[in-house]
């Protein structure tokens, strides 16, 4: 195995530093043999001032309309100038490596070789398809902006000069995965941005070694500080607004190209629980709501355990009225309140995740017959008493107020260690 393996590195080493020549037919059989000779592979035999000229481009990656009108038809009607003056391209590159000519026909580019010309020069014709931009669905903001970050890296950027418009606001380019090729981009303010945190970030983003980068996700668990945590380390949104208001107070921002949410960083537990709508109401309103959200996070770790530590332990703090209350939805149940507790928590998760992955029709219904049939079944079954029913579904209320929809999963997945630890120590644990 491991001949092969060597054999095999050595081959794509040699392939990768292989140069262009002077003999066209050649060119293009090198090129087409980088591309493992794709069928999508295409190639147009033209004449340019008296020498045979060839445009190679990828059919399944460019514009036929921009191929036609910006490089073929220039090159048809004007046969006695410089090829570079002659195709109208925003981009233009000239490159002598069959690997790097390789790449740019993967980006939407078309490469036109001359004969007795060992250098190819890229023109950008691709196809630039993307979805309109629309609010983000997990976002949803009353008094703010109602547009959202895309798929495409240029668009996501653009989103946010049109809010910025300082020289101050740049742009570093990085590219990963030795397979995906994707692009990524740090943005910040010159100015504003701590230039240790800048040079820190950059140092963890180059150290990345990855065959393939799909998503943000996966270069924020590349770059974070504590890979064991349960909460979130930086913040992920899709709304360029809030992303503005971070750039705004020094913070950085990473945009993966293919993906809508990006990363900002460094950033706060606060930042989690704190909305754009808080900047556009007046600070007394603001102020109460982020306290109602502070005290969400502490009810969706901390209720379940609450309930369970003063069933089990402490019984004689509760009023009486509550208390015998509480005592006739247990008397029937068989399960200790622990059990109870974990099974309705994971009940509640396997909805969620239902509800999720099914389409919108079919997960309102799945909604409602997990909240009522399901609920009531399990209390007139007495598998379930009333009391923790109430509790769960007050903890589970209380997860979802979280604005980053991260931080109220983590919240929950906490509370199952606190619930252990209260039924064994009580309010202690």
């Amino acid at each position: 195995m491991s001949f092969f393996k060597n054999k095999s590195s050595q081959n794509s080493q040699v392939n990768e530093s292989e140069q262009l020549t002077n003999d066209i037919n050649k060119n293009i059989q090198m090129i087409h043999k980088h591309l493992c000779q794709t069928e999508d592979f295409k190639t147009k035999h033209m004449t340019f001032n008296n020498k045979k000229c060839a445009i190679l481009f990828l059919d399944s990656m460019v514009n036929k309309e921009n191929l036609q009108s910006n490089v073929i038809g220039p090159i048809i009607e004007m046969k006695s100038r410089e090829i570079e003056s002659v195709v109208k391209a925003t981009e233009l590159n000239f490159s002598s490596e069959i690997s790097e000519v390789g790449t740019r026909l993967l980006e939407g580019f078309c490469t036109i070789l001359l004969e007795n010309d060992a250098i190819a020069k890229s023109v950008f014709v691709g196809e630039i398809a993307m979805r309109s931009i629309e609010e983000p669905a997990n976002e949803r903001s009353i008094t703010s902006s109602h547009d959202g970050f895309v798929e495409n890296l240029s668009t996501n950027i653009l989103l946010l000069r049109k809010r910025i418009k300082s020289p101050q606001l740049k742009v570093k380019y990085f590219t990963f995965g030795k397979i995906s090729n994707t692009r990524v981009s740090m943005v910040f303010l010159e100015k504003l941005a701590n230039k240790k945190n800048i040079e820190e970030i950059e140092r963890r983003i180059t150290s990345m070694e990855v065959d393939q980068l799909l998503s943000s996700g996966e270069v924020e668990q590349y770059i974070e500080d504590n890979p064991y945590s349960m909460f979130p380390q930086m913040l992920t949104t899709e709304r360029p607004d809030r992303a503005t208001s971070y750039l705004m107070e020094g913070k950085i921002v990473l945009i993966v190209d293919g993906d809508p949410r990006i990363l900002i960083v460094p950033i706060t537990f606060f930042a989690f629980y704190q909305s754009p709508d808080d900047y556009n109401t007046r600070w007394q309103i603001s102020t109460f709501f982020r306290f109602i959200r502070f005290l969400s996070f502490i009810i969706s770790i901390s209720l379940p355990a609450i309930y369970i530590a003063i069933v089990s332990f402490h019984s004689e703090q509760l009023p009486i009225g509550i208390l015998y209350s509480i005592k006739v939805s247990l008397e029937y149940v068989p399960f200790p309140p622990l059990l109870e507790a974990f099974a309705m928590q994971i009940i509640l998760e396997l909805l969620k995740e239902a509800s999720i992955r099914l389409p919108t029709p079919i997960a309102q219904t799945i909604g409602i017959v997990g909240g009522l049939v399901i609920g009531t079944a399990v209390v007139q079954a007495n598998l379930v008493s009333n009391t923790m029913i109430v509790v769960i579904g007050l903890t589970a209320i209380a997860s979802f107020v979280a604005p980053i929809s991260g931080m109220g999963t983590s919240a929950r997945l906490l509370g199952f260690p606190v619930m252990i630890a209260a039924s064994c120590f009580g309010f202690f644990g």
